[in-house]
C-alpha cells in the first residue's frame, strides 16, 4: 500500500503490505511514504535468541528460493523485470524503527496536527489520541512487507530470518510491486502528492489489488495445505487483532480498502479480460474511490466534480490564520465518517453514494482557534438532502459547534465545524456563505 504522512493517504516511496485479512483471500481461492535516510534501511535483520542468524549455505538457499519466487510471480503476472530487485529480510523491531524514522523525519508536523484536528473535530478519533502514535501502532502491528520504489528494493518482515511460508507469501506480493514499478509509472506519478487523498486511495486499490491477486494465485500454485493454513493463522494473530480493535475506523478502513475492495475490483477485471485488462488500469487510473466502489462510474468515465476552496482563505480570515491542510475526503471516507458518527450503516452508505466531489480545509487561528470546512457536491438535489439529513445524527459526535450550509436546494452542502460560534461566524463570512 502507499503510505502517506497520515494513514490511508499516499506519497513517495514506501509500499506497505498488510498482514491483516489478506490470508483469508488465499483461503477463499504494508506505497508510498517519505524516503528514509540510507542508514535506516541497511541494518541486518535481528535474530531472536532462539533463532541463530542463517549461515552462508542457508543464505544461498534462501536466495535461490526467493529467485524462484521472482520467476514464478513474473510468469503469473505476465510482466518482465527490467532490472534486478534488491531484497532484505528484517525484524518487526526494525520495521517499527524504520517507520518511526520515516514518519518523524519526513512528515510535516503542521500537517499531522491539522489532520489530527480534522479527525477530532468530526469525532473520529478520541479527544486525547495522538495521530502519530495511533498510526505507528497500526503500521507496526499490521505490516508484513514493503517495497521502496525510490530504492528499487523490497523488505519482508520475519521472526526467524528464514524463508517460511509467510515470508514467501508476502515476498510474492512485494515482488509484484517491483514489477509494477518497472513496467508502469503509477508510483512516480503520485510522488509528493499531499492533497488528493481520495484519488490516491483509488490508485492504491489498483496496485494493491493487483499485488494481492498475484500473491493469492502464487500461493494457490506453490504452497501446500499446511502452509496455506499457516498463512490463514496470521490473520487470527491476537496481537494483530488487538491492534486493529483499538484503531479508529477512519485510519483502519482506508488502509484495508485497497487489499479488500481493491482485490475484488482487480479480480473482476482479470476474470473477464485477463491481465491485459488489469494493465489497462495503469493507462487510465481511477480518479476517486467512487469509481472503485461503483465500477460502472469508472467504465463511464464519470470523473469527480472539481470542488475548490478560496485560494486566499487564510487572508480572508485575518491576521494569524493559516490553512495547514486541504484535501479531498471522497465517498469512502465520508461513508466511514457517517457510520462512525452513529448513522445506520445502510443509511450512511446510501448518503455517501450520492457523492460528486468535495474539498476540505483545516484552519488554525490565534489563541488556538480552529475550524474545519468541507464543501461537498452531490449528484442530485435529493442526494444533497439525504447527506444533510444524515448530518443531524453525525453532528452529535462532532467536537465544537457544527452546522450545514446553505441547506436549501441545490447540490452543494458546506459543513462547518469550529471551536465556537465566533470562529464559526468568522469562517462562514470568509467563505461567503449566508447565515
Amino acid at each position: 500500500m502507499s503510505h502517506h504522512p497520515h494513514i490511508g493517504r499516499a506519497r513517495g516511496s514506501l509500499l506497505l503490505s498488510l498482514a491483516v485479512g489478506i490470508a483469508l483471500l488465499v483461503a477463499a481461492c504494508g506505497s508510498t511514504a517519505p524516503s528514509a535516510s540510507p542508514s535506516s534501511t541497511t541494518a541486518a535483520p535481528s535474530a531472536s535468541p532462539s533463532s541463530a542468524t542463517p549461515g552462508p549455505s542457508a543464505s544461498v538457499d534462501s536466495a535461490a528460493i526467493y529467485d524462484a519466487i521472482e520467476s514464478q510471480v513474473a510468469e503469473i503476472r505476465g510482466l518482465k523485470a527490467t532490472r534486478p530487485v534488491d531484497r532484505q529480510i528484517i525484524s518487526a523491531d526494525e520495521l517499527r524503527a524504520m517507520l518511526t524514522k520515516e514518519y518523524d523525519e519526513e512528515t510535516p508536523p503542521a500537517y499531522v496536527a491539522a489532520t489530527e484536528r480534522l479527525y477530532k473535530a468530526l469525532g473520529l478519533i478520541p479527544a486525547d489520541a495522538s495521530l502519530r502514535d495511533v498510526t505507528l501502532d497500526l503500521l507496526g502491528g499490521g505490516v508484513a512487507g514493503f517495497y521502496r520504489n525510490d530504492q528499487g528494493k523490497l523488505y519482508v518482515i520475519s521472526k526467524t530470518g528464514a524463508p517460511g511460508a509467510a515470508e514467501r507469501f508476502y515476498f510474492a506480493h512485494e515482488y509484484d510491486h517491483a514489477l509494477q514499478d518497472q513496467n508502469f509509472t503509477v508510483f512516480k506519478d503520485q510522488d509528493g502528492i499531499l492533497d488528493q487523498g481520495d484519488r490516491i486511495l483509488a490508485r492504491q486499490a489498483i496496485y494493491e489489488g493487483d499485488a494481492t491477486l498475484t500473491m493469492a494465485l502464487w500461493a494457490a500454485a506453490n504452497l501446500n495445505q499446511a502452509e496455506l493454513l499457516q498463512i490463514v493463522g496470521i490473520s487470527a494473530d491476537p496481537e494483530t487483532a488487538a491492534v486493529l480493535a483499538r484503531t479508529p475506523a477512519i485510519l483502519r478502513a482506508p488502509l484495508e480498502f485497497p487489499y479488500t475492495t481493491g482485490f475484488g475490483y482487480v479480480q473482476a477485471a482479470n476474470a473477464t479480460g485477463g491481465w491485459g485488462a488489469v494493465d489497462d488500469f495503469y493507462k487510465r487510473m481511477p480518479e476517486s474511490t467512487e469509481q472503485i466502489l461503483h465500477p460502472e462510474t469508472y467504465a463511464a468515465g464519470e470523473a469527480p466534480v472539481k470542488v475548490t476552496m478560496p485560494s486566499d482563505l487564510a487572508t480572508r480570515l485575518g491576521t494569524g490564520w493559516t490553512v495547514p491542510l486541504q484535501d479531498t475526503f471522497g465517498e469512502l471516507q465520508i461513508g466511514i465518517w457517517l457510520r462512525e458518527a452513529g448513522v445506520a450503516s445502510d443509511a450512511a452508505n446510501a448518503a455517501a453514494a450520492g457523492w460528486g466531489g468535495d474539498r476540505l480545509a483545516v484552519m488554525q487561528g490565534p489563541g488556538d482557534a480552529w475550524a474545519v470546512a468541507i464543501r461537498t457536491a452531490w449528484d442530485t438535489d435529493r442526494d444533497a438532502q439525504e447527506f444533510e439529513r444524515s448530518l443531524a445524527t453525525a453532528f452529535a459526535k462532532a467536537r465544537g459547534v457544527a452546522r450545514v450550509l446553505p441547506g436549501v436546494g441545490g447540490t452543494t452542502r458546506w459543513v462547518i465545524v469550529a471551536d465556537g460560534p465566533a470562529t464559526q461566524g468568522l469562517v462562514t463570512k470568509a467563505l461567503g456563505l449566508a447565515g
